[in-house]
């Protein structure tokens, strides 16, 4: 780490009315197309709650996205007084990098390519977007069987039809 705060592999872009802070992760050892399917998890999420997302995800590219993210959320912290409960994750893309051309032998002295993909990995966390939490489905107990339904359906009838029928004695 350098005087100024910066570290290698991590950019920070500011304005006055918007405060984003960027993190790259460069030359990713993983198939952009790998890693595109994780990140668009995380999309919009909070930070924390994508953290959560990349924690229960089983591929090594979520590993790769939460290092990043991780990454961002501490240059939040450290370089812009930033509370990391108010980031969102703004975006999250995965691009392209260079590709490792290697040969495997084959059958009577040909060789087969291989291409050992790289990509990079940018992470964009602004705290200008209003969190949106899901609340909680309200459970509804529906019933489990059609005659379940009128049984509990029926009570509710007959007390409405017998007061009706009271008022018209009367």
């Amino acid at each position: 780490m350098t005087a100024s705060g910066w570290t290698p592999g991590s950019k920070i872009s500011q304005t006055k009315n918007d405060m984003q802070v960027k993190s790259i992760h460069r030359f990713a050892r993983i198939s952009a197309f790998k890693a595109r399917e994780v990140t668009r998890e995380i999309q919009g999420l909070p930070a924390t709650d994508a953290l959560d997302v990349l924690r229960f995800t089983p591929k090594k590219a979520a590993l790769l996205v939460t290092k990043t993210l991780r990454s961002a959320i501490a240059n939040a912290e450290n370089n812009n007084n930033l509370n990391a409960a108010t980031l969102v994750v703004q975006e999250a893309v995965v691009g392209e990098g260079p590709t490792f051309k290697r040969f495997q032998p084959k059958a009577r002295g040909s060789a087969g390519p291989i291409r050992k993909r790289t990509s990079h990995i940018r992470i964009v966390l602004t705290d200008e977007i209003e969190i949106k939490r899901r609340e909680p489905a309200a459970k509804s107990k529906k019933p489990r069987s059609k005659k379940a339904a009128a049984k509990t359906a029926a009570p509710a009838a007959t007390t409405e039809s017998s007061a009706p029928a009271a008022e018209s004695k009367e």
